[in-house]
């Protein structure tokens, strides 16, 4: 049975009124987060009218404010943030969602403010207004927006999204626009990116970097580009292809991440032809290996056509050459009951060989595959390059349980980098990786051909003896 003094609603119920609300007093002094959440209390005891309105004054207040938001004031700016937004969602738009739908606008609209005092770094704001963009989403389909008049709205915000406060809204709107509202949208978007190619008066120009440019036409490149992003989603949105593809830039078109785009909504489209002409279209010169992406799209662009075998050899031609788990992993599915596990076998033998052993390794461990992974080390260890820290060090830890003498192998040629080259800043993790191999070496039944831990110590003494930076740290 909880005390009396346990803090939970029952205990302090005994309070009784008057005092719960002296000690709310109390407590909210010099507190202006904790006074506005009971002014806010107060006001929904009016009707969500009142709340509304103590909503609407607290967002003016926070659009006005001209103070740098300090890192340490983040959350509590925040905060202050989210509970506006909850109101708004929770409280106003179950009564009255109109007025709902004005005060989340006004909300949006208060991400300049934010963003213009804070760090651009500060994610946590990002988060919270594209929160609200899918509230606005929500509470637009319930209010009953007319669609022009909404879809007016999102083009008017779109023409103010600097901070990408916005780029979810189209998205989140599509239900309460609806086809006929994404069309009045597409127009408006597609005039305004029009009017930006026309061409300013020489009055206007003036001197920019190396040469005379015009101001305008640095407004003109930016408008363009935010109507042909916004295009772009109302033609995925469409399920339009070629007006997507309409909106990029023709000398883009053969870069091979864009080509892979085009690709996978072509594929959707049922258009597997025209995705295999983009991407045999996409300029490979000066890459040593091609997109993932481009690579996944084009096996999936030549199953579509019925070239099955085709498609297998491309994607184990990629298989070696990136040692990519992904393309095994599709090459293994299409192949028959049974015949994956040979396919597998093989693929295992190939990395086995192949001539660099980090990525080799890096395979096996991401497969996962690791005994594969300490036959590896094994047999390759000599190759293994101890300034790799970033590999060797989580793949020592991985392997540590079962397979403690390949962990201790790699340790060691961390530790042989660190002493061989004299980099004293990496002594004390090697020293940590000194005690790892002795924690490790009552765990290993047979070194082979390494030496013993002891045999190993008495060798780094002899060949390392004189780095009393690093002896120090074992004492």
């Amino acid at each position: 049975m909880a005390a009396k003094t346990t803090l939970n609603a029952k205990n302090l119920e005994a309070l009784g009124a008057q005092r719960l609300a002296e000690l709310l007093i109390e407590i909210s002094m010099g507190s202006a987060a904790h006074k506005r959440r009971l002014r806010m209390e107060l006001a929904g005891n009016q009707g969500s009218a009142e709340v509304a309105r103590e909503v609407r004054k607290r967002l003016a207040s926070i659009a006005r404010a001209r103070s740098f938001i300090e890192w340490h004031k983040v959350k509590t700016v925040n905060a202050d943030l989210e509970t506006q937004r909850s109101t708004i969602v929770t409280v106003v738009a179950a009564d009255d969602p109109k007025e709902a739908f004005d005060l989340i606008w006004q909300f949006l609209a208060v991400a300049d403010s934010i963003f213009e005092r804070s760090n651009s770094g500060d994610s946590v704001f990002i988060e919270t207004f594209h929160q609200a963009c899918a509230d606005a989403g929500v509470i637009a389909s319930a209010a009953g927006i007319g669609i022009d008049v909404l879809a007016d709205k999102i083009f008017t915000a779109l023409q103010d999204n600097d901070h990408g406060q916005y780029d979810p809204l189209i998205a989140e709107m599509l239900p309460a626009l609806g086809d006929d509202g994404l069309e009045h949208l597409k127009s408006r978007l597609v005039q305004w990116s029009n009017e930006a190619e026309e061409k300013p008066d020489d009055a206007d120009r003036e001197v920019f970097g190396n040469g005379p440019i015009y101001r305008d036409e640095i407004d003109a490149n930016h408008r363009q580009m935010t109507a042909r992003i916004a295009l772009q989603e109302i033609a995925d949105a469409q399920n339009d292809v070629d007006a997507f593809i309409a909106q990029l830039p023709e000398q883009t078109l053969r870069a091979p991440m864009i080509a892979a785009e085009i690709a996978d909504r072509l594929l959707l489209a049922g258009r597997a032809e025209d995705a295999l002409t983009i991407l045999d279209g996409a300029d490979h010169r000066g890459r040593f290996e091609l997109p993932f992406e481009w690579q996944r799209a084009r096996v999936e662009a030549l199953a579509a056509l019925g070239r099955g075998e085709e498609a297998q050899a491309y994607q184990w031609q990629c298989f070696e050459q990136s040692l990519n788990g992904e393309h095994l992993r599709a090459f293994l599915r299409r192949l028959p009951d049974f015949d994956d596990i040979e396919a597998e076998e093989k693929a295992f033998a190939f990395v086995h060989g192949f001539p660099d052993v980090h990525p080799a390794l890096a395979f096996f461990l991401t497969w996962p595959a690791l005994a594969e992974a300490a036959k590896l080390i094994s047999n390759r260890h000599a190759e293994l390059d101890g300034n790799l820290y970033e590999l060797m060090t989580p793949a020592a830890e991985i392997l540590q349980e079962k397979h403690p003498l390949a962990a201790t192998m790699l340790l060691r040629a961390m530790i042989g980098f660190a002493l061989d080259y004299g980099r004293s800043s990496r002594y004390k993790h090697a020293a940590r990786h000194l005690a790892e191999c002795a924690s490790l070496a009552p765990h290993i039944d047979d070194f082979g051909s390494a030496r013993p831990h002891d045999a190993y110590v008495i060798e780094l003494k002899r060949k390392h003896g004189n780095k009393h930076g690093f002896w120090s740290l074992l004492r």
